[in-house]
């Protein structure tokens, strides 16, 4: 009777190795990264530290509005007004929903203020399909007002715009999720990464205008 065959041991891959021969399937997920960064946003990643001062250089290139309103970003959009900026495209389901229920809330909490003293203002990273009439549903989606603009453009006025603001990606699913807080009179500006609740981009808009108020009470001694 002929010896029997040795048994096989059963095949075991271990986590290190599973997860090097998974690597490149997973880096395949177009929405892999954005995806992480959402789940972060319950978690300490969504409270923001109090905001870096930012160098922005402000294009002052022709877009349109949700409204298909021809806008120039310095001269229209900005002026000498307070402004909120994010960066969103109209088919993201993780990072910028999330961003726009915060301005959602910060649009109620500034109450008579937007649109008068500060502007909301989020900027379609995907020109190419971001057209007017898809800005609009979107914004109604997430109930924006008269002074919370949503913008889009030409593809190539639309990356100046982002490369000015430090806010381009070549990929959109690699968009990482910032905020801007500037003042267009002082041309001060404050770029906040991560997911700032309402309240923490109220202080920004607050600081900024009370800074307002300290230089003109030194203008005027």
């Amino acid at each position: 009777m002929p010896p029997a065959a040795p048994r096989r041991a059963p095949l075991r891959l271990s986590l290190g190795l599973w997860l090097g021969l998974a690597g490149p399937v997973l880096a395949d997920d177009p929405h892999a990264h954005c995806r992480e960064l959402s789940a972060q946003a319950s978690g300490p990643a969504a409270v923001a530290a109090d905001g870096a001062r930012a160098d922005v250089k402000v294009i002052d290139a022709a877009l349109l509005d949700q409204e298909g309103r021809d806008l120039r970003l310095r001269d229209d959009v900005i002026g000498d007004r307070i402004v909120v900026m994010n960066f969103v495209y109209t088919t993201c389901t993780t990072v910028c929903p999330l961003l726009s229920a915060r301005f959602t809330g910060l649009q109620a909490a500034l109450g008579e203020r937007l649109g008068r003293e500060v502007r909301l203002v989020s900027l379609s990273i995907d020109p190419l399909h971001d057209t007017p009439t898809r800005l609009k549903a979107y914004a109604e989606r997430h109930r924006a007002g008269a002074g919370w603009l949503h913008l889009t453009g030409r593809a190539d006025e639309v990356e100046q715009v982002l490369r000015g603001l430090g806010a381009y990606s070549p990929r959109l699913a690699d968009h990482a999720p910032m905020t801007l807080v500037g003042d267009g009179r002082t041309g001060r500006w404050t770029r906040i990464n991560g997911f700032p609740s309402a309240a923490q981009l109220l202080a920004q808009v607050d600081a900024l205008a009370s800074a307002r108020q300290v230089l003109a009470r030194q203008e005027a001694r």
